[in-house]
C-alpha cells in the first residue's frame, strides 16, 4: 500500500493538530511503513479507509494507535551521563538550598516525554544512589508521555537485561529484580524506586493541570519533534511550572536557541529559572 501527498498531508495535519509532531514530507516512507503494518493487521486496504475510522473514534483509541505508532522510543538506562553529573554536582545542591524544599521536605521532579521509563527510573536510582541531601527529603516524580503503550511498559518496570547495560553491577543488585525461569533475562525496577514515580499518559499540547510546581524538570529528546513556534509554546508552558531557582533539562540535540523564554542559560541544554 503506497500513500499518496494528499493522504501523508492529512496524517500530517491530523498529528500537528493534536500532538504537536512535525511531519515532514521525509517522513512519509515511515508513515507509509509503520501505519501500513496496523492497516494490514485489521484488513484495511487504504489509507483514506484509515484516516477516516481515526476521525469517527469518539473514544480516541484510533488516534493514540497512530500516535504510538509514529513515535520513536529508544531509550535505556542512563542515557546522557553528563547531564547526571550536572544533576549530582549543580541542579540537587542548589535545589537543597530552596527555602520551598527545605519547608516541604519533598522535591518535585517531572519526566516529561519519559518513553518507556528509564529516564525517570535512572533519575531516581542516580538520586538515591550518588547525592546526599544535607537534611531528609521525599522524592516525588511525575513522569508523562503522549503514548498510552510506552506508559504501561514503565509502570510495569520490567526490561531486558540489554537495557541495563550501562548500569554498574551493584546497583543492578541493590535496585533491581532479577527474573529467574520463563522470567531469565528479565529485570524488574525495586517496589521502593517504582512508588517514588507516578506514571501519566499525556499530551504537552493540553492546558498543563498542575497545583504546584517543579523543582526540575527533563524534557529530552521531545522538542526535536516539534516546529519552533510550536517549541516556543511548551517552553512557555513550562517555564510557568518550574520553581524560582529550579532548572529545566532538554535533550543533547535540542536547544531554545531561536525559543523565546526567561530561562537562564547555564550550559548546553541546562537551562535555569531565576525569578
Amino acid at each position: 500500500m503506497n500513500i499518496t501527498d494528499k493522504e501523508f498531508e492529512q496524517f500530517s495535519s491530523l498529528v500537528y493538530d493534536r500532538a504537536g509532531i512535525n511531519l515532514h514530507i521525509g517522513k512519509k516512507q515511515l508513515v507509509q511503513t509503520r501505519l501500513g503494518k496496523i492497516m494490514r493487521t485489521e484488513g484495511i486496504d487504504n489509507f483514506s479507509s484509515y484516516l477516516d475510522m481515526i476521525l469517527r473514534d469518539d473514544s480516541g483509541n484510533r488516534l493514540v494507535e497512530l500516535l504510538d505508532a509514529i513515535s520513536t522510543n529508544h531509550t535505556y538506562f542512563f542515557r546522557e551521563k553528563e547531564h547526571l553529573r550536572w544533576l549530582n554536582d549543580q541542579i540537587l545542591p542548589d535545589i537543597s538550598k530552596l527555602e520551598s524544599v527545605k519547608q516541604s521536605g519533598q522535591i518535585r521532579i517531572w519526566s516529561a516525554g519519559c518513553s518507556t521509563g528509564e529516564e525517570p527510573y535512572t533519575i531516581a536510582i542516580d538520586m538515591m544512589e550518588n547525592y546526599k541531601f544535607p537534611f531528609p527529603v521525599e522524592i516525588k516524580m511525575l513522569a508523562t508521555d503522549l503514548s498510552s503503550k510506552v506508559v504501561s511498559i514503565a509502570q510495569n518496570g520490567v526490561y531486558r537485561e540489554e537495557k541495563l547495560q550501562n548500569v554498574p553491577k551493584p546497583m543492578i543488585s541493590k535496585y533491581f529484580q532479577k527474573g529467574s525461569g520463563s522470567a531469565g533475562g528479565l529485570y524488574r525496577v525495586n517496589e521502593d524506586i517504582r512508588r517514588k514515580i507516578t506514571f501519566r499518559k499525556f499530551n504537552l499540547m493540553d492546558p498543563f493541570p498542575f497545583k504546584k510546581q517543579f523543582d526540575f524538570i527533563f524534557c529530552r529528546n521531545v522538542m526535536i519533534y516539534f516546529d519552533k513556534q510550536t517549541q516556543e509554546r511548551v517552553v512557555q508552558k513550562f517555564q510557568k511550572y518550574v520553581k524560582p531557582g529550579g532548572y529545566f533539562v532538554v535533550g543533547h540535540s535540542e536547544s531554545l536557541s531561536g525559543v523565546k523564554h526567561e530561562f537562564k542559560y547555564i550550559a548546553p541544554t541546562i537551562y535555569r529559572k531565576m525569578t
